[in-house]
C-alpha cells in the first residue's frame, strides 16, 4: 500500500503539485477512515499520554507526508522512497529504547535489512540517466527529514494502535491534514486538480489509509519488527520505478532489492 501510494504520488506531485497532494489525499482519506472508524469502535478516553500520541501521529504525518512528497517531484523514487523508509530503522531504536525486546537473531536480521534499504538508497545510480545536482541533492535532503519524521510518526501510530481499533488510529492523521492543508489551501485559492490527477488521489487516499492501517495491526505484536518490515515499501518503489518509469537501477541498488529479500525471508524463520 505505502509503495502503491509513493508510486502513484510522485506522478500526481508533478500534475498539481506535493502540497495539493497531500491535501486531496487527505481529503479522500478522510471520507474513507471516518464512517470505517465511527464503526469499529467507542472513541477511549483522552488521557494526557494518548493525546501526545495523537498529536505525534497527526502533525507528524502531515509534516512527513509533505516533505517527501516534494523529493518525489523532483527526484528519483527509488532514492527518496529508500531514504524515507528508514523511518522503520528510527521506530525499532525507539521501540527498543522504550522497553521492546528482541532476540539476537532478529535483532541481527533487522540490521541486515536496514543495511540493504541504505544500499538501495544511497547507490549511485546509473550514469547515463540526466540529473540535475541541485534537485537531486534536494530531494535526498527532503528523503532524510522524512524519515526523521516519520520514525516518531509511526512510532505514535502504533501507540495509538495499543487504545483504539486500526482504523480509528489512523484518522488523526486525516484530520490534521485536512484541517491544516486542505482548508487554508482551497480558501487562499491555491488548490490544484487536474482531471487526471483525479484517480491519482483518490488511489493515493485510499493506499495511505488501508497501509496505515494494516502497519497498526502488525504493530500489535511488535512495533520494530513491523516497522522495518514495513519500509520496505523503498524496495518494492524502486523496482516498480524501473518497470512502470523506467528508472535504472545501478548493480548496487538491485544488490540492495536482493539483501533486502533474502533478510525478509530469514526473519521469518528466526521469527517462527
Amino acid at each position: 500500500m505505502w509503495a502503491t501510494a509513493s508510486l502513484t504520488s510522485s506522478r500526481c506531485g508533478r500534475l498539481i503539485g506535493a502540497t495539493s497532494t497531500v491535501a486531496w489525499m487527505m481529503l479522500v482519506g478522510l471520507i474513507i477512515a471516518w464512517p470505517l472508524s465511527v464503526v469499529s469502535g467507542p472513541v477511549p478516553p483522552i488521557t494526557p499520554t494518548l493525546a501526545v500520541w495523537l498529536t505525534g501521529s497527526g502533525v507528524g504525518s502531515v509534516i512527513g507526508l509533505l516533505l517527501v512528497y516534494r523529493g518525489l517531484r523532483i527526484g528519483k523514487v527509488g532514492v527518496v522512497t529508500a531514504l524515507a523508509s528508514t523511518e522503520g530503522a528510527i521506530a525499532a531504536m525507539v521501540a527498543v529504547v522504550a522497553g521492546e525486546s528482541l532476540t539476537i537473531p532478529v535483532a541481527a536480521t533487522l540490521c541486515v535489512i536496514v543495511v540493504g534499504i541504505a544500499t538501495v538508497a544511497l547507490a549511485t545510480g546509473d550514469a547515463t540517466e540526466p540529473v540535475v545536482p541541485g534537485d537531486e541533492r534536494r530531494a535526498i535532503v527532503y528523503g532524510i527529514l522524512a524519515a526523521l519524521v516519520f520514525g516518531v510518526t509511526i512510532y505514535s501510530t502504533a501507540q495509538l494502535g495499543k487504545s483504539m481499533p486500526p482504523l480509528m488510529a489512523v484518522l488523526p492523521a486525516r484530520v490534521v491534514g485536512v484541517v491544516g492543508v486542505f482548508i487554508p489551501m482551497a480558501l487562499t485559492g491555491r488548490l490544484q486538480l487536474t482531471r487526471p490527477a483525479v484517480p491519482m488521489v483518490v488511489l493515493i487516499g485510499a493506499a495511505e489509509v488501508f497501509g496505515n492501517a494494516s502497519y497498526v495491526v502488525g504493530s500489535g505484536e511488535s512495533i520494530a519488527i513491523s516497522a522495518v518490515l514495513a519500509s520496505q515499501f523503498a524496495a518494492v518503489s524502486a523496482v516498480a520505478a524501473f518497470l512502470l518509469f523506467r528508472e535504472r537501477l545501478s548493480m548496487g541498488q538491485r544488490a540492495g532489492v536482493v539483501v533486502i529479500c533474502l533478510s525478509v525471508a530469514m526473519l521469518t524463520a528466526v521469527r517462527g
